[in-house]
Parts: structure tokens; C-alpha cells; sequence
């Protein structure tokens, strides 16, 4: 009986010791999954803000020359899915109108209103000069976007420090149940194709465009004129239904909006796609 005893309760030191030597690596296997679960990385940035308080930044009365901001965005600015949570950037972020549609979120703990929590928003405009410029990153913030970073009730006394030290990193853009969409330039005509190109989803922001008409088994690139607007002038009619190929600034994957700009196509008209990133 004392021989068996013996017996069971060397056998149950030895599986409490395997056990122990086991859960040094289970830990170590748990804070490696929590490691990659979400926390973004971020990066030192200036923020200020311009236009009105509780704005859309870009709006026309403030001091930069296009009407909802240098990306060309228009009136969308202040519209769902931007909400005026949108940002003029710097030239490290507008990268001559190339950065246009990127998201970053930005979060503040240098001064007691701020909340530290994260804002998602887009780049749809450009600030040229000052400490836009000479800061290596710099946010131009809507009034709305910067007040977002506030503790409640403090939105007012953040914009009241006008200028701040914020964390911010790159994020995929999301736009949930919208489709990339093509705001056609007043200037078109048959032989001359310009948009914007507003809404795109993941990197938001592109590095191509191409257009193929209908019947034609070719790709013609586009240039970019300024900000989101890309322009093809042909030289001849095109040939509508027109596809539109995006190629994305980041990551570089295409999207096709097939036959996405119709017959008889007008100047100034917004044509919705039926595709997103």
C-alpha cells in the first residue's frame, strides 16, 4: 500500500512539473497574440485647425482657394461618410494632391482636454505654407476633427490652444455600403474626360488611373490634373460606356468600375459605381 502510494504521487509531481516548464511558453504565446491584435504604432505630427469651429475645415470662407478643400472634394466634405472629419495636410500628407483620400487617426494627451482617444480623418485638402511646411508632419484640422480629440464638454477649450503636439498613424479608410464614385469635371466634353474620384475604401488614396471604352481591349492612363481630379484628353470622342481601372497609392491593387460613366454622359454629373476596395 505505501509502495503504491508512493507511486501516485511520484507520478503526480512529475506531470506538475511538465506542466510548470509548459506555461512559461503558453504565456509567452498569449502577450505575442495581444502584440499583433490591434495597437497601432504611431508617429509625432503637429495638429492645428482652421475654418469654422463645429466645420468642414474647408468650407468658403477660410483662406485656402477651393471650396471644400484642395483635393476637390466639394461640398462632400461636410457630408456623409467624410462628416467633416477631414484634414488639411502638410506636403509629407498631400504629397502634391497624390495623398488626397488617405485616412490617418490622430489622438492628443499633451494638453488636459485632450481625450487620448483616436479620430479617424481624411486628407482633403492642402495646407502650403508655415509650419505646414516647415513641421515634418503637420494635420490642418476641421474644427470638427480637432475638437473630436477633446474630453466631453472640452471640444471648445482644445481649439482654444490652437496648436498641438498628437500622435497619429496611417488606418485603412471604410466607408461602409458606399461605392467608389466619379464627380465628373464641369469643364468635360466628348474628347476631354476629367473627375474626381471620391470614396474609395482600404489605402483611399491612388497612384493610377486608366479608362477603357466600350469595345476596346486597351487601358489609356489618365494624369493627374490636381488634387483627386485625373484627366484624359483624347484628341477624338469617346467612346462610352466608359471602365475606369483605380490603381491604389499604397498598397498598389486595382479595382475596375466596369462601364461606370454611361452614354450620353454630362459635364458636372456624379456617377456612382457598384465597387469598392
Amino acid at each position: 500500500m505505501a509502495s503504491s502510494s508512493f507511486h501516485r504521487l511520484s507520478s503526480l509531481l512529475v506531470f506538475v512539473g511538465f506542466l510548470s516548464l509548459l506555461r512559461p511558453c503558453a504565456c509567452y504565446s498569449r502577450l505575442f497574440l495581444n502584440s499583433s491584435a490591434g495597437v497601432l504604432a504611431t508617429s509625432p505630427a503637429v495638429a492645428t485647425w482652421y475654418g469654422s469651429p463645429g466645420g468642414a475645415g474647408s468650407d468658403a470662407t477660410c483662406m485656402y482657394i477651393y471650396t471644400g478643400g484642395a483635393c476637390g472634394f466639394g461640398d462632400a466634405v461636410s457630408k456623409p461618410p467624410f462628416s467633416s472629419l477631414i484634414s488639411a495636410g502638410g506636403p509629407s500628407l498631400y504629397k502634391s494632391g497624390k495623398g488626397c483620400g488617405a485616412c490617418y487617426q490622430v489622438s492628443c494627451t499633451s494638453n488636459g482636454a485632450c481625450s487620448g482617444n483616436p479620430v479617424t480623418v481624411v486628407i482633403t485638402d492642402e495646407c502650403p505654407g508655415g509650419p505646414c511646411a516647415s513641421d515634418p508632419v503637420h494635420f490642418d484640422l476641421s474644427g470638427t476633427a480637432f475638437g473630436a480629440m477633446a474630453k466631453p464638454g472640452q471640444a471648445d477649450a482644445l481649439r482654444n490652444v490652437g496648436s498641438l503636439q498628437i500622435q497619429y498613424s496611417r488606418v485603412p479608410c471604410n466607408y461602409p455600403g458606399v461605392n467608389v464614385a466619379f464627380k465628373v469635371d464641369a469643364g468635360s466634353n466628348p474628347s476631354y474626360f476629367a473627375a474626381i474620384i471620391e470614396f474609395e475604401n482600404g489605402d483611399g488614396d491612388l497612384s493610377a488611373v486608366d479608362l477603357q471604352q466600350v469595345g476596346s481591349g486597351s487601358w489609356i492612363p489618365l494624369q493627374q490634373l490636381w488634387g483627386a481630379l485625373w484627366k484624359l484628353n483624347s484628341g477624338s470622342p469617346l467612346q462610352a460606356p466608359l471602365s475606369i481601372r483605380l490603381t491604389s497609392g499604397q498598397s498598389g491593387k486595382t479595382l475596375v468600375a466596369t462601364n461606370v460613366i454611361p452614354v450620353g454622359w454630362q459635364p458636372g454629373a456624379t456617377y456612382s459605381s457598384n465597387v469598392n476596395y
